[in-house]
């Protein structure tokens, strides 16, 4: 689908032709220090009109595997289409990012404040601008996220059950996994839902941390869209598909029965059998020896990789096929 006209492309009051590539600043605050914030946005055209498709990371500013998979995107020249309009935003929590925090100054969630408002706060207001000035441009969004804290994430897409359109979409992206999630209210993929807009939403290691094979999986998935949607240079390939996405429709949380140190015995992405020895809780003293079992046979798409934890912490997110404990903890 494409909605918008084929001629200059107007974005945060600048004009950007067809067949032009241009990078705008997106500004509108100031450090306490009256430094400026500014927060780069790079627009790449073809002369040939077609979809907009808009890439965002750095929500969290914590979160470095999504950044690192725009910077590649555009340092690969992945985001030069042979027709329609690429919008990279590589950090949209540049706050975060400068002290290397998930929130704003403010302490609050970007992703929890959407559509955000002209008054409210800091976090409010980026949400707001964002959401006035460059989110009703596109026509397709991807969105860049790992797991929060150190809960690592397999490599996943998270879509609205409900969906064939968005399901589609993620079985083109094609990572690993396809999480039927649904929208959290206030979330930026709630409001893509409500101003129709297809969005997909990338979720992978964890933050503060860069993990080359995550980053890969959210690469070759933006290739696979943009192959898709034929806008893709005819000189990059996209990688060859060896196995599908599977789908998880249902999943758990394994919360932890005993506070202590948590020993770790199997890797994310696996798949495990009922009662399989997952992990082990130990107290410092050498006392105490809690073996983690698995509730049901499923995969494993998080694993906390905190060394230390308390009881009722979630320490493995699995699969099932049930509703037992399925609550959401999504970017």
């Amino acid at each position: 689908m494409t909605r918008k006209p084929s001629t200059d492309l107007i974005i945060l009051g600048k004009k950007v032709a067809l067949g032009e590539t241009k990078t705008i600043n997106f500004s509108f605050a100031k450090l306490y220090t009256s430094t400026k914030v500014e927060i780069p946005v790079i627009i790449s055209r073809s002369e040939k009109p077609g979809p907009t498709v808009l890439l965002t990371a750095g929500i969290h500013g914590d979160e470095i595997n999504g950044v690192e998979v725009v910077r590649q995107v555009i340092a690969k020249k992945i985001n030069r289409p042979t027709r329609g309009t690429i919008i990279c935003i590589p950090i949209l929590n540049i706050f975060g990012f400068l002290n290397a925090e998930r929130t704003f100054p403010d302490g609050r969630d970007l992703n929890r404040v959407f559509p955000g408002t002209k008054t409210g706060s800091l976090a409010s207001r980026v949400a707001y601008h964002f959401t006035k000035e460059i989110l009703p441009l596109a026509d397709y969004c991807l969105d860049f996220h790992t797991g929060g804290a150190q809960r690592f994430n397999a490599a996943q897409i998270r879509v609205a059950p409900d969906n064939p359109k968005l399901l589609k979409l993620a079985e083109i992206f094609n990572a690993p996994f396809t999480v039927l999630s649904s929208n959290l209210s206030k979330s930026y993929r709630f409001t893509c839902a409500k101003m129709d807009i297809p969005s997909l939403l990338f979720e992978g290691g964890k933050s503060l941390d860069s993990n080359k094979h995550i980053v890969k999986h959210g690469v070759d998935g933006v290739v696979r869209i943009l192959a898709h949607l034929t806008m893709l240079n005819p000189l990059i390939t996209p990688t060859e598909i060896t196995q599908k996405t599977v789908i998880i429709e249902k999943s758990r949380w394994i919360r932890a029965q005993r506070s202590g140190l948590l020993h770790v015995k199997i890797a994310c992405n696996k798949y495990v059998e009922k009662d399989e020895f997952l992990a082990t809780i130990t107290d410092p003293y050498g006392e105490m020896r809690f073996i983690v079992k698995a509730p049901n046979s499923g995969y494993i798409i998080n694993v906390n990789h905190t060394p230390i934890i308390h009881q009722g912490d979630a320490i493995f997110h699995i699969s099932t096929t049930d509703n037992t404990d399925s609550e959401d903890e999504e970017n």
